[in-house]
C-alpha cells in the first residue's frame, strides 16, 4: 500500500511529501515530491545589484544563510579581480565554522526529536544556544547575518568579541561528550539508527551526496578542502566514515564539530592585522565557486553586466542528499517510524530545493530541477 506522510505533518519542520510503499510494515520504496514552497529566487535576483543580490541569496537557506553571502560574494569578487583582505578572510572562516557548529547541533536534535528522544533534543539544542550567541556576538544578528559583501566584511571584531565566543565554545565543549556519548553508546538509540537507512558509498557516489550525508558513506568530498583560505592558513580533519547509516550521518555531524571549535580558535589565535574590506568596482563577467555549507556543496554561478547580476544559478545541497534519502536510505526500512527518522537523518532542507526558476526564449517563466539546468 501507499502511505503519504505530508506535506503537512508533526514530523516535518518544512512542507513536502513522502509517498511510502509498503509491504506489511516494511518501506520498500520512497518518492520525494516538492513543490509546496517553491519561491523563484533566482528569477528575482536577475537585474538586480550585487547589493540587493547578496541580500536575496542570504534568504536562500535559513540554517546555511552564511555561506551563501560567502559563495556569491566570492564569485563577484572572481569576476572584479577583487583580493580580499587576510583579516576578512579569518573573519569570514569564524562566522562561518559558528554556523557549521550551529547547523549540525539544529540536524541532530531534529533527528533526536524524529525519534522522541526528548531528553538529547533539549540538550542538544541548549548547545546550539552558545554558537547562536556566538555568532551574534560578532555579526550582530542570530539568523540571517547581513555580514559578507563583495571586498570583505561589513564591520571588524577584535578582543570584545573573541573573548567571549571562546568561552562559549569552551562551554559546548564541556558538555559535547556527555551529549555525543548518550547517543553513541545508548543501546535503545542504536536499536533505531545502526544498520537503518543505509547508503553505500557507491550509492552516494551515483547520487551526488554531498556534505556530512555522502562523507558519512565514505565519500572523501570536502570542499574546504581547496580554498584559497583553509589550505593557506588553516589545519583541519576531513570526518568521514563507512556505515552509510543513520548512526554514521548523526555521528559524523557530531565529530566535525570539534574540528570547527578547532577553526575558530586557530582563527581567533592568529588573525593578522589590516582591512576588513577592499573597494570594489563591479565588472562585465562570469565565474562560478564553490563552498562546504553545513550540509555540503553550495555552487554560486553569476554572470553579471556591470553592476547588475544578469544570470545567477545556485546549486544547494539538499535537493542531492534528499534525492539519494528516498532513493537509497529510505528503501528497506523496517518501519514507517523508520522512514521518518531516515528522512531526519539527512539533514534535508525544503526552502533552499525549491528555489531554481529560469525562463525559455520565449521569456516565459519555467522551472527545472538543478541537475537539468547544470
Amino acid at each position: 500500500m501507499i502511505v503519504p506522510i505530508g506535506p503537512i505533518h508533526p514530523a516535518l519542520k518544512e512542507p513536502i511529501r513522502l509517498k511510502l510503499q509498503t509491504e506489511g510494515e516494511r518501506v520498500v520504496k520512497a518518492e520525494i515530491e516538492y513543490g509546496y514552497v517553491h519561491r523563484g529566487i533566482e528569477k528575482i535576483i536577475e537585474g538586480k545589484t550585487w547589493q540587493k543580490g547578496i541580500y536575496l541569496s542570504e534568504r536562500v537557506c535559513g540554517i546555511c544563510s552564511y555561506e551563501h553571502t560567502q559563495t556569491f560574494a566570492e564569485t563577484i569578487e572572481a569576476i572584479s579581480d577583487v583580493d580580499v583582505p587576510p583579516r576578512a578572510q579569518f573573519l569570514r572562516v569564524i562566522a562561518n565554522e559558528l554556523d557549521r557548529i550551529q547547523s549540525h547541533l539544529l540536524a541532530n536534535s531534529t533527528f533526536f526529536k524524529s525519534m522522541d528522544h526528548e531528553t538529547l533534543f533539549m540538550h542538544v539544542l541548549e548547545l546550539r544556544e552558545y554558537a547562536m550567541d556566538s555568532i551574534e556576538l560578532l555579526t550582530g544578528n542570530r539568523v540571517n547575518m547581513g555580514w559578507n559583501v563583495v571586498g570583505g566584511v561589513k564591520m571588524d571584531a577584535d578582543e570584545r568579541h573573541f573573548e567571549p565566543i571562546l568561552e562559549n565554545l569552551k562551554k559546548i565543549e564541556d558538555r559535547f561528550e556527555i551529549v555525543r556519548a548518550l547517543f553513541a553508546e545508548g543501546p535503545a538509540l542504536a536499536l533505531r539508527c545502526k544498520g537503518i537507512g543505509y547508503m553505500s558509498k557507491k550509492e552516494a557516489i551515483k547520487g551526488r551526496s554531498v556534505g556530512p550525508i555522502g562523507r558519512a558513506s565514505d565519500v572523501k568530498e570536502d570542499y574546504r578542502v581547496g580554498h584559497y583560505t583553509y589550505d593557506d592558513y588553516f589545519d583541519f580533519k576531513v570526518i568521514r566514515r563507512s556505515e552509510g547509516d543513520n548512526y554514521a550521518r548523526t555521528m559524523t555531524r557530531f565529530d566535525e564539530i570539534p574540528e570547527s571549535i578547532s577553526l575558530v580558535r586557530q582563527a581567533i589565535e592568529n588573525i593578522p592585522d589590516g582591512e576588513v574590506r577592499t573597494p570594489a568596482e563591479i565588472k562585465s563577467g562570469y565565474a562560478v565557486r564553490r563552498n562546504e555549507a553545513p550540509r555540503g556543496e553550495v555552487t554560486y554561478m553569476i554572470e553579471t553586466n556591470g553592476n547588475l547580476i544578469k544570470n545567477i544559478s545556485i546549486r544547494t545541497p539538499s535537493i542531492p542528499n534528499m534525492d539519494s534519502c528516498a532513493k537509497y536510505m529510505i528503501r528497506d526500512v523496517p518501519t514507517v517510524a523508520d522512514a521518518v527518522s531516515t528522512y531526519a537523518s539527512c539533514d534535508p532542507c525544503v526552502a533552499c530545493a525549491e528555489r531554481v526558476a529560469i525562463t525559455d526564449e520565449a521569456g516565459k517563466t519555467i522551472v527545472k530541477r538543478w541537475d537539468e539546468v547544470i
